[in-house]
C-alpha cells in the first residue's frame, strides 16, 4: 500500500500514564450507523490509511450498528493491532433493530459488555473502555469499581467515560484513574469549558472531542436538512431546523472565509482551533472518505498565533450558536 507523503503526526497522551496516540483520532461510528449509507469496502481502505499516515487511535462503541462497528474493526485489528489503540464504550443499550432499550452502568452489565466487545473485535484487551452515558440509577463508583476489576483482569488498559459532568468525572477519578473523558466540542460545542475542560486539566485527564466539525456541519458542506440521506440521524438535530439553521449558516460562512483567508479547509482550520486549546486535547473527527482523512490529518500541523487566535475569537463572540446539539430526549443523557 502505498503511504501519504503528509507529515508526521504528533503525539499526545491518553491521561497521565496511558499511551501516546496521534494528536487526531478517528472516530469511526458513521462507518456503521447515524449517518446514512456506508460501503464497509470503502471503510476498510479509510481505516488502513489512516494507520499508514500515523493515526493509530480509533473509536468505537458496541451501540455502533448495534455490534456492527466493532466487527467491522476486527478485520483491521486481525492484521494490524499492534498499530492500534482501540477505544470502544459500553452503557448503550439496544435492541437489534437499534431502538434504544435503556443506559446501563450496573456492575453485571459492564462485564458482559467488555466480553462481548472483546469477542467482536477479536482481542485479548481493550487499550481505552468508556462508559459511553452515566446511569443516572447506578452510583458511579459501582460502575467505574466493576471497569476497574477489568483492568486488574488484563482484559481493558485504561477507563474513560463519555458525556460526564465535573462532579462525576472527580468522583469516577477516586475510585480508579480516568484516562480520558468523551464529550463533544467543537467550534459550535462549547459548554464544556466551563467546568469539564478545567477538571480534565487538573486531574491529567485527556479530553477527547468527538464530532469536531460539528456533525459535517463546520465543513461547509451542509446547507439544508434535505440534503442529508433520509435515515441520517443529523435530520433530527436542533442546529439544522428552521430559523437555528439561518443562524448557524452564519457561523459556517463565517468559518469558511477566515480559513480562505488563512489557505486552510474549514475543517483544518475547526481542528487546529481545537488542538491548540491545550496539549490534553485529542480530537476523532469522523470520515469515511481518504480525501477528507488526509485533509484532516494536515490540521496537526497548523500553528495558531495570537493574532490568529484573536480572530476566531471575533469570530466566535459575533455568531452565536443556535439550538441545542441534541434534540431534547437525547439532551437529558449528557453531563450527567
Amino acid at each position: 500500500m502505498t503511504h501519504s507523503p503528509l507529515p508526521s503526526l504528533p503525539l499526545r497522551r491518553l491521561g497521565t500514564h496511558g499511551p501516546e496516540v496521534s494528536a487526531l483520532g478517528l472516530g469511526c461510528m458513521g462507518m456503521s450507523d447515524f449517518y446514512g449509507p456506508a460501503d464497509d469496502a470503502q471503510s476498510q481502505a479509510v481505516l488502513h490509511h489512516a494507520l499508514d499516515i500515523g493515526i493509530n487511535f480509533l473509536d468505537t462503541a458496541d451501540m455502533y450498528g448495534v455490534g456492527a462497528n466493532e466487527r467491522l474493526l476486527s478485520s483491521l485489528l486481525a492484521v494490524r493491532r499492534a498499530e492500534v489503540v482501540i477505544a470502544t464504550k459500553f452503557g448503550h443499550v439496544r435492541a437489534a433493530d437499534g431502538s434504544p432499550v435503556r443506559i446501563d452502568g450496573s456492575p453485571a452489565y459492564v462485564r458482559e459488555a467488555c466480553d462481548a466487545s472483546l469477542q467482536r473485535l477479536g482481542v485479548d484487551h481493550i487499550d481505552l473502555y468508556y462508559q459511553h452515558r452515566v446511569d443516572k440509577t447506578v452510583p458511579i463508583e459501582e460502575t467505574v469499581g466493576a471497569m476497574a476489576e477489568l483492568v486488574k483482569a488484563g482484559k481493558v488498559r485504561h477507563l474513560g467515560l463519555s458525556e460526564a459532568s465535573a462532579a462525576t468525572i472527580r468522583r469516577a477519578h477516586a475510585v480508579h484513574p480516568i484516562a480520558a473523558v468523551q464529550t463533544e466540542y467543537s467550534l459550535w460545542s462549547r459548554d464544556v469549558e466551563a467546568e469539564i475542560l478545567p477538571t480534565c486539566r487538573e486531574l491529567g485527564i485527556a479530553l477527547v472531542p468527538y464530532s469536531p466539525l460539528g456533525r459535517g456541519f463546520l465543513t461547509g458542506a451542509i446547507r439544508s436538512a434535505n440534503q442529508l440521506a433520509a435515515d441520517d440521524r443529523r435530520r433530527i438535530h436542533p442546529r439544522v431546523q428552521g430559523e437555528n439553521l439561518d443562524h448557524n449558516l452564519a457561523l459556517a460562512d463565517a468559518l469558511a472565509a477566515l480559513a480562505e483567508e488563512w489557505s486552510y479547509t474549514p475543517a483544518q482550520l475547526a481542528l487546529a482551533w481545537l488542538l491548540d486549546q491545550g496539549d490534553n486535547i485529542i480530537p476523532i473527527p469522523g470520515t469515511r472518505s481518504i480525501t477528507r482523512l488526509d485533509e484532516n490529518a494536515l490540521a496537526a500541523g497548523i500553528q495558531l498565533d495570537n493574532g490568529r487566535r484573536d480572530r476566531i475569537a471575533t469570530l466566535l463572540a459575533a455568531h452565536a450558536v443556535s439550538g441545542t446539539r441534541y434534540p431534547a430526549a437525547q439532551m437529558g443523557s449528557v453531563n450527567l
